[in-house]
């Protein structure tokens, strides 16, 4: 099996593990799956390691000449600071769908440009289809659609979790290559 480490920078794994566990409190708070907790329990943590410490992370990843992990850390950092300082002020439904659907786009770029990266482009695939449900959920007024972007916000925790987890365990970080062809069978 492929056990592929290459992206096990100090920084890419403390922010991959931030990252994860703001989208898995973020997540489950939306969803409401636990009995007492919300979204808005998720504000604490979203701020301090959501929001600083992978904003803080992106910023040693830009010192180390890493810019797609800076990138990544440093918007989204940005993206858990705002909104954790923003949750409980009085803002519209379209003007919270608008931010949304905003960090929507970039985590779209960053899952476009997460090329070669298998557990980047899922978290952040997965982040991209959470916020554009969440957002479709704001416009709309539907807390169906809202826990369907909770539970997909759940995977992508749990994906980034994975990645920074693999990268410590040396656990596999990506799929095995198969060989082209029909009858094609590798020997090894």
């Amino acid at each position: 099996m492929d056990n592929d480490v290459s992206a096990g920078s100090t920084t890419s794994i403390v922010g991959r593990l931030a990252l994860g566990i703001t989208l898995l409190a973020f997540g489950l708070g939306t969803t409401k799956v636990i009995d007492g907790v919300t979204t808005a329990d998720a504000v604490s943590l979203a701020h301090y390691v959501g929001g600083v410490a992978l904003f803080l992370a992106g910023l040693l990843a830009f010192r180390d000449r890493d810019t797609a992990t800076g990138t990544a850390f440093s918007a989204l950092g940005a993206l858990w600071f705002t909104w954790a300082v923003t949750a409980g002020g009085q803002v519209s439904d379209n003007a919270a769908g608008l931010f949304l659907l905003l960090f929507a786009l970039v985590a779209l770029s960053l899952a476009l440009g997460a090329a070669g990266d298998v557990l980047g482009q899922g978290t952040y695939g997965l982040l991209c289809v959470s916020l554009v449900l969440l957002a479709v959920a704001r416009f709309a007024g539907n807390d169906a659609l809202g826990k369907a972007g909770g539970w997909c916000a759940v995977a992508a925790g749990a994906v980034a979790w994975y990645a920074a987890t693999a990268v410590l365990a040396k656990w596999p970080t990506s799929l095995p290559r198969r060989a082209a062809g029909r009858g094609v069978t590798a020997a090894g």
